[in-house]
C-alpha cells in the first residue's frame, strides 16, 4: 500500500508540472560542439577574440555572445562585467534591457491578432484610436506603423510631460492614453511614402494590442508567447525584473570607471510598458522567441504564428522606398537574413539560410566602436557556420 501510494504521489507531482515550450513539443536547447553541426570552432573562437579585445580596451563593459545552429548551442560566452565599478561578472544568464529588440515582440503580438482576423494590416488606426481620424492621420495604417513608414516625426518616446491623473483620467499616465495623443500630432509627411524609424509607431501597436484584446501588453505577450516558448526569463519592464541578475547600462567613461546611466533598481525609462522598448530578457530566453520565427512560427506542436505572418514580418514590406530595408519587427539584411539592435548595446540576428540565430548583447549605449565589433564579429560567425549546402559539398 505504501509503494502504491508513493507511486501516486509521484504521478500527482509530475502532472502538477507547470506547461513550458518544451512541454508542447520543443525540443530542449543542447550544447554541442560546433564541428557536429558544421560549424569551425577555430573561426568562433576568434570571433569571441573581436568582443573580447573590445572589452580589454574598455570600449565595452561586458558582453553575453551566443550563437545557436537548429538547437544545439554552439557558442556562449560572458564577458568583462555587468556593473560600473568591474568588480561583477556578466553571466550567461544576466538579464538584459532588450531596448528596440522589443519590437520584434511587439509586431508578433499584432500578427497574433491579424492572424485570428481580429485586426487587418491595412485598416486605419483611428479604428481603435478614435484621435487618429482627422487631418493626414487618418491615413495611417497598422502597416504604416509595423514598418515605420507612418509619416510620423516625433523623436520622443512618448509626449512629454505624460499626462497627470484627475478626476477624468484616473489611470494616468498610461499606454493607451499616451498613444492615444500621437494621432492629434499626425504625421509631418505623406504616410506610405518614407521611411522614419518610430518609436511612438510601435508604442501605439501595442496600445493596440491593448485595446483590442481588453489585456495589459505585457499580460498578452505573456499568454501568447513566453508561456508558450518557456520564456521565463521575460517581462516587459524594469520594475519585473530580477535585479540581482541585472546589468548596469553605460556609456563613456570618468576617472576610470563607467558612468551608469541606468542600475539595477533603479527608477524605469518609463512608468509603464510600452511597445517601441522595455523588455527584459536573457541571450537563451530571448534566442526562444527567434527559434520560434525561424520555425515559421511553430514551437513544437503548437501554431504561434501563421507562416504567412512570419513571411511577410522577416521580408522586406516598403521596397518602393529607396531608404528602407524593413519587415514586421525587423531590419531586413542582405540573403534572407534579418536582424535588429537596442539602444542599450543589444544585437540579433537570424539567418535561414544558416538556420543560425546570433547575439551581441551589451549593455554600453552609443558606442560606434562596439557598432563596428559586433559586424565583424557576425561575418566571423557566418564564415564558421557557412550554409548546410556547402557542408554537405564540402563533406562529399
Amino acid at each position: 500500500m505504501q509503494r502504491r501510494c508513493s507511486t501516486f504521489s509521484l504521478l500527482l507531482a509530475v502532472l502538477s508540472v507547470p506547461v513550458t515550450g518544451q512541454d508542447f513539443g520543443q525540443r530542449a536547447w543542447q550544447t554541442a560542439a560546433p564541428a557536429t553541426v558544421g560549424c569551425d570552432a577555430g573561426k568562433l573562437d576568434g570571433a569571441v577574440g573581436v568582443i573580447r579585445e573590445l572589452i580589454e580596451q574598455q570600449e565595452v563593459c561586458g558582453a553575453v555572445l551566443f550563437v545557436a545552429r537548429g538547437r544545439s548551442i554552439v557558442l556562449h560566452e560572458a564577458l568583462g562585467a555587468r556593473d560600473a565599478a568591474g568588480k561583477q561578472a556578466m553571466h550567461k544568464d544576466t538579464l538584459f534591457r532588450m531596448a528596440s529588440n522589443t519590437k520584434a515582440v511587439t509586431a508578433a503580438a499584432v500578427l497574433t491578432l491579424v492572424d485570428e482576423g481580429k485586426v487587418g494590416l491595412d485598416d486605419p488606426i483611428h479604428k481603435w484610436f478614435p484621435t487618429w481620424g482627422s487631418g493626414d492621420a487618418k491615413k495611417i495604417t497598422v502597416r504604416h506603423l509595423l514598418t515605420h513608414s507612418s509619416g510620423l516625426r516625433i523623436g520622443t518616446l512618448f509626449l512629454m510631460p505624460l499626462m497627470q491623473k484627475s478626476k477624468l483620467y484616473p489611470d494616468a499616465p498610461n499606454l493607451v492614453l499616451e498613444s492615444a495623443r500621437f494621432g492629434e500630432v499626425g504625421p509631418k509627411v505623406e504616410p506610405g511614402q518614407t521611411y522614419s524609424y518610430s518609436n511612438p509607431g510601435y508604442n501605439t501597436l501595442a496600445g493596440l494590442v491593448e485595446v483590442v484584446t481588453g489585456n495589459s501588453f505585457e499580460g498578452y505577450c505573456t499568454e501568447r508567447l513566453y508561456q508558450p516558448l518557456g520564456m521565463v526569463d521575460t517581462n516587459n519592464h524594469e520594475s519585473r525584473a530580477d535585479i540581482s541578475r541585472m546589468s548596469v547600462v553605460v556609456r563613456g567613461r570618468t576617472q576610470g570607471q563607467w558612468n551608469a546611466r541606468w542600475s539595477p533598481g533603479g527608477p524605469p525609462t518609463v512608468p509603464f510598458v510600452r511597445g517601441s522598448g522595455g523588455l527584459i530578457s536573457s541571450a537563451s530566453d530571448y534566442a526562444k522567441f527567434c527559434r520560434m520565427v525561424l520555425d515559421g512560427g511553430v514551437v513544437g506542436d503548437r501554431r504561434l504564428l501563421t507562416q504567412e505572418s512570419v513571411d511577410a514580418a522577416t521580408r522586406n514590406q516598403i521596397k518602393h522606398i529607396k531608404s528602407g530595408r524593413y519587415g514586421f519587427g525587423w531590419r531586413i539584411d542582405a540573403g534572407r537574413a534579418f536582424s535588429h539592435s537596442g539602444s542599450d548595446g543589444t544585437f540579433v540576428w537570424c539567418d535561414p539560410e544558416r538556420d543560425l540565430i546570433g547575439m551581441v548583447l551589451t549593455q554600453t549605449q552609443r558606442s560606434a566602436t562596439l557598432a563596428k565589433a559586433r559586424a565583424h564579429f557576425r561575418k566571423l560567425v557566418s564564415a564558421a557556420c557557412p550554409p548546410h549546402d556547402v557542408v554537405r559539398k564540402a563533406q562529399k
